[in-house]
């Protein structure tokens, strides 16, 4: 008997509807904690950026559930790692009811030092039913720039902060003062990391008590039972969506910039995609070796995490997070690429290099599943920072701000957004009206890119264009990429615009905006913007209607309206019916 026929016996023997009671408690605990966390924390990260997880794992760090809302980049089980690591480390018999654990060491979760995890032990009548489990991007964990993963200049993770490879920060029911004070100095922005830190422990003993609540209505017997059958439902539901797909081997390439230190040479993303009948296999084998700046992740927090993001999407993403829906998928890459790098390699910008690569996967699945698969996004989180002391008050500051873009239009549909990039799928924009209130600049416009859309019988969604307007010396810390890789379109629509930007100094210098830190003066403009999203299908096939009311929205100009579409419009914005046929017969013949 395999395992899944186990769990579903053992499961069986339980009634069904409190099988079912008790598995849909389990999932809403973390979506409550979620949401205790926003209201509590310090931090516009936490807040608005929602940039943590919140899950239950069991007694092997397996993920039981995961908070809907979490960023999709945790999905790979962040929160399973760092307890795994724990276990391996100390052994389950020195975790005790009461206790609390840290973690971010590179080694351990791959990511940026700023993702800290945070999980407690749930112990019932001494036996280990799981952890409760909350991860958080703190503000500034120390390192060479404010911010510590924000630096677009790191060579190593020793310059990105403190690690923390696992401390006991309460020992059953005690805080270690001694371990919140090592916290509390080792960063530039006490106040809101204590805070955060204070709103992720409330979150995890919060969870705790919560699951234990369950235990205790239900029994430990029919929770473990119900634990067995999520992730033996998770599994079988991936498995049978595997099968429906065409056996095959499908690739797919794209690339970035650069590391920001070796200017101007590419970081190549090549990928392979196999489907057999063991399974899904993506294979980053041929993605580009480590590189010298800080857009490497390890191979859990890296290559593990984007290859689950998209089995995630694609097949199981109407159900939440479990450990059982990458039973079935295999992610094949050697050790010392970017996206399983050394541990003292520089992780900061991690986070960014993601979206692209998931992009890139899912341009693999494109043969496969044309009706499925979008053209290509904006393709980047696109971060900034920007950074110094407020003349007004004295204080220091740090302000990470993040483009949002244009997705990819589908076969039947034109592209969404601006929209964040697929891998920070709910963080939220911070008001322009908030940022100004805190931060000594001011958004002069913020608008909709016109013409940023790949053209395409469905068009790609459209990018932004955002200009900050200094009022004192700050420094400027930018993370933009792929402004030469442009989001590509699909069955004939066309790529869409990439990002860029420009400075305005007040001098009346303009240059154009790159990658790295940049120190700038009261006066001084950044224009910045982000790409589009790649169109599908033939533009001259759109149809005219659709095209004209995108031109009455600002969305494409006229003149992009005839070069591109084919539709041709009089003085009147009227749509030239024989003008456009002609125009539109000459573009399909040139094709």
């Amino acid at each position: 008997m395999d395992d899944i026929s186990h769990s579903l016996e053992f499961a069986h023997a339980i009634d069904p509807i409190e099988l079912q009671i008790i598995r849909q408690r389990l999932i809403a605990i973390p979506n409550v904690i979620e949401k205790n966390i926003e209201r509590t924390a310090f931090s516009l990260l936490v807040q608005e950026y929602k940039d943590y997880a919140v899950g239950f794992v069991d007694a092997t760090g397996s993920l039981v559930t995961q908070s809907r809302y979490s960023l999709p980049g945790f999905v790979a089980n962040a929160l399973g790692l760092a307890v795994r690591s724990g276990l391996d480390l100390i052994g389950a018999d020195e975790m005790q009811e009461g206790d609390v654990f840290i973690s971010n060491e590179a080694a351990t979760l791959g990511k940026h030092l700023n993702d800290v995890c945070m999980f407690t032990p749930i112990r019932i009548d001494g036996h280990l039913l799981g952890f409760f489990a909350v991860l958080v991007h703190w503000v500034d964990v120390g390192g060479m720039m404010p911010g510590s993963c924000l630096s677009p200049t790191t060579t190593e993770v020793y310059q990105e902060g403190v690690q923390f490879p696992l401390l006991k920060l309460v020992n059953r029911g005690e805080r270690r003062r001694e371990i919140f004070r090592l916290i509390e100095v080792n960063t530039r922005f006490p106040r809101l990391v204590m805070g955060d830190l204070e709103a992720q422990l409330g979150g995890c003993q919060m969870g705790h008590d919560m699951v234990r609540q369950v235990v205790s209505q239900h029994g430990l017997a029919e929770v473990q039972a119900a634990m067995e059958a999520m992730h033996a439902d998770a599994e079988s539901s991936m498995a049978r969506a595997l099968q429906t797909l065409p056996h095959g081997t499908y690739t797919a390439s794209s690339f970035f910039d650069d590391d920001g230190i070796k200017v101007g040479e590419p970081i190549k993303v090549d990928v392979k995609v196999i489907v057999d009948e063991d399974g899904l296999t993506i294979d980053l084998s041929d993605v580009n070796d480590q590189v010298s700046g800080p857009f490497n992740s390890g191979r859990e927090g890296g290559a593990v995490a984007v290859g689950r993001m998209v089995a995630k999407f694609l097949f199981s993403s109407m159900s939440p997070v479990n450990e059982g829906d990458f039973e079935r998928v295999k992610i094949v890459i050697p050790d010392g690429k970017f996206l399983s790098a050394r541990p003292d390699a520089a992780y900061g910008s991690a986070g960014n290099t993601h979206a692209s690569v998931v992009d890139t996967i899912l341009s693999a699945f494109a043969e496969a599943l044309p009706d499925r698969i979008p053209a290509g996004h904006h393709g980047i989180y696109g971060t900034h920072t920007i950074t110094g002391v407020d003349e007004r008050s004295g204080t220091r500051f740090l302000c990470l701000d993040a483009m949002s873009g244009g997705w990819g239009a589908f076969a039947d549909s034109d592209g969404p957004g601006p929209y964040r990039s697929t891998t920070h799928g709910d963080v939220r924009d911070v008001p322009v009206e908030i940022q100004e209130a805190m931060y000594p600049y001011r958004i002069e416009s913020k608008k909709l890119r016109t013409n940023s859309g790949g053209a395409g019988k469905f068009r790609g969604g459209l990018g932004i264009e955002k200009v900050y307007r200094f009022l004192q010396s700050v420094t400027l810390m930018n993370k933009m990429d792929r402004t030469r890789c442009p989001p590509w379109g699909l069955a004939g629509g066309s790529a869409a615009a990439t990002a860029g930007g420009e400075v305005r100094r007040a001098s009346g210098d303009v240059s154009v905006l790159k990658k790295g830190k940049l120190e700038m003066v009261a006066g001084d403009v950044v224009v910045i913007s982000s790409g589009g999203g790649g169109g599908n299908g033939p533009a001259y096939e759109r149809d005219p209607l659709s095209v004209l009311r995108d031109v009455s929205e600002g969305y494409v100009s006229v003149d992009a309206a005839k070069s591109a579409y084919g539709v041709v419009l009089n003085d009147d914005y009227q749509i030239d019916q024989q003008a456009t046929a002609a125009r539109r017969r000459a573009m399909a013949a040139a094709k």
